[in-house]
């Protein structure tokens, strides 16, 4: 494979770059809140099954 000086790989990335389609803000923001809601409802799951869960071994285990 040939080396690749900086200055081509420089103008590679630029090239690369500009066929990238990124997202509007608004898009942006609706993923956000789109992942800080699940994150909460993941958080709140995990909390409730670690509470049955650590009754289930206090009880078993005295």
């Amino acid at each position: 494979m040939a080396r690749t000086t900086p200055g081509q790989f420089v103008r590679q990335v630029k090239q690369e770059m500009s066929k990238v389609t990124w997202p509007s803000r608004r898009e942006a923001a609706v993923s956000v809140v789109l992942v800080f809601i699940f994150c909460t409802i993941f958080a709140i799951f995990f909390l409730i099954v670690d509470k049955i869960l650590s009754l289930g071994v206090s009880w078993l285990f005295g």
